[in-house]
């Protein structure tokens, strides 16, 4: 048997994929966490050894011999296990690094870009599926219909979700990389702009030199920089978007009726060649972005069209990708991961067409000091797309507080970019009554961010109970 590998952190998105991976290949895993979870409930269920809490004895949780210790971004140098394991000479590798072992030996389909990975990689994963493939996944998210976010398949295709926000993207080695988006985001690794989009022409050039090729949304300003300046160095590249230079285009995009739920659809056409229409289950023009990127390396990879477009319309979600979380007296809530301005337009955007006539209530929490500072006034104009704006106190994600870095400073924003009801709410415990005394019978609630605002729901929704008996 293997030696065993502890991942320190074991619990996040990412390392508990990896960890579903690696049990399923049949290597002994140990792990630890700071806090007990669902994920490492279902960990221990499949034969995981995990402790809650950093110590350096975590790394001799289990019996089985040690061989490797896996680490994320988030595990600073002086963790306990971690120093640990550099003074018994242990390696330790990256969380890009372990998912790039795993990967060895398949055809790697890499999904990046600065929003929309989790829901394209999961797209592309059900549509897979749906055309008889068995492909080996790993996502930052657990998909609606499985309740995994990892799988051992027995086909020869990985599908990962491609991480770049501390560069370890550049890590992996897929024959075909997917970019939904080049924008500036996690500038407290990145010095600026340039630099994200010079580490993504890396990724795609790398891939290229592999004899793979890359999927990427021209409609977005730096998918089409990147699609100049690959192409430019000989790259295959196929492009996707409702531009007119698209390789896979969309068209007659089509919103659901007054209030629906469902009814998002949109024709894509390929050179010219039509390919149909496609009923999308998940709202939003965003998503039939993604839905026509998973489509184009469905199609790319031999699987017919047919198949590929009958996954993607039965495809019902990611968990916090505007999860549908439960309606009180007409009142519907979901629960979505939005951390960058342009992922709140475009999520309270697809609110509004499902709304109709009602009202969308936002109850949003920056994530990180640094992301704040960055974009709080940015922050501020898309909230102001939300008829009622409750700001939360930054999620600190580890990072020391910035001066003048805090959701009161994006609650201003947003009344300056035209809010006309907008509250910044410290306490945490306040939150549920403010929304209850908002939200009216046909109204949209959503929680917004990537901390621990997705927590909130079942409270909001026993409060909701509370003021309509």
């Amino acid at each position: 048997m293997a030696d065993r590998i502890h991942l320190i952190g074991i619990g996040g998105a990412g390392m508990s994929g990896i960890a579903r991976i690696l049990l399923a290949q049949g290597v002994p895993v140990s792990g630890s966490d700071a806090k007990e979870s669902r994920r490492l409930a279902a960990l221990r269920a499949l034969g995981a050894t995990i402790v809650v809490g950093h110590d350096a004895a975590a790394l001799d949780s289990a019996p089985s011999p040690l061989g490797i210790v896996v680490v994320s971004t988030a595990i600073p140098e002086t963790n306990e296990e971690r120093v640990e394991a550099h003074r018994r000479g242990i390696p330790v590798l990256s969380r890009a690094q372990a998912l790039a072992r795993v990967m060895e030996g398949r055809t790697g389909i890499a999904i990046a870009g600065t929003h929309g990975k989790t829901t394209t990689t999961s797209m592309l994963t059900v549509a897979l599926q749906s055309s008889g493939a068995d492909p080996s996944f790993a996502i930052g998210s657990e998909l609606q219909s499985s309740g995994s976010n990892a799988h051992l398949g027995s086909g020869d295709l990985f599908v990962v979700e491609a991480d770049e926000s501390d560069g370890s993207f550049l890590q992996l080695h897929p024959q075909v990389a997917v970019v939904t988006n080049v924008e500036a985001d996690h500038l407290d690794h990145w010095a600026d702009s340039d630099q994200i989009d010079a580490a993504f022409v890396d990724f795609i050039t790398a891939t290229s030199l592999r004899g793979g090729y890359s999927v990427i949304c021209v409609d977005d300003p730096g998918g089409r920089r990147l699609v100049e300046a690959a192409r430019a160095t000989g790259c295959t590249v196929h492009t996707y978007g409702t531009s007119l230079d698209a390789d896979f285009r969309i068209e007659n995009w089509r919103g659901p009726q007054e209030g629906g739920s469902r009814g998002w659809s949109a024709e894509v056409v390929h050179r010219g060649v039509r390919l149909g229409s496609i009923s999308l289950q998940v709202p939003g023009r965003h998503n039939a972005l993604n839905a026509t990127a998973a489509l184009a390396v469905g199609m790319l990879q031999g699987f017919p069209v047919a198949l590929v477009k009958e996954g993607l319309e039965s495809f019902t979600g990611a968990r916090r990708r505007f999860e549908f979380r439960g309606v009180v007296n007409d009142v519907r809530v979901f629960d979505d991961y939005a951390h960058h301005p342009t992922e709140v337009v475009a999520t309270l955007t697809a609110a509004r067409e499902i709304a109709g006539s009602g009202r969308v209530v936002v109850a949003f929490q920056s994530h990180r000091y640094s992301r704040t500072e960055a974009f709080a006034e940015e922050f501020g104009q898309a909230l102001a797309l939300a008829d009622d704006i409750i700001v939360l106190e930054v999620y600190s994600a580890g990072e020391q507080a910035i001066p003048g870095a805090s959701g009161a400073v994006i609650a201003l924003a947003a009344q300056q970019a035209g809010a006309q009801s907008v509250v910044f709410e410290p306490s945490w415990s306040s939150i549920p009554d403010r929304i209850s005394e908002r939200a009216r019978p046909g109204d949209i609630v959503m929680t917004m961010g990537a901390g621990d605002v997705g927590m909130l729901v079942p409270e909001i929704l026993d409060r909701l109970r509370s003021v309509g008996s």
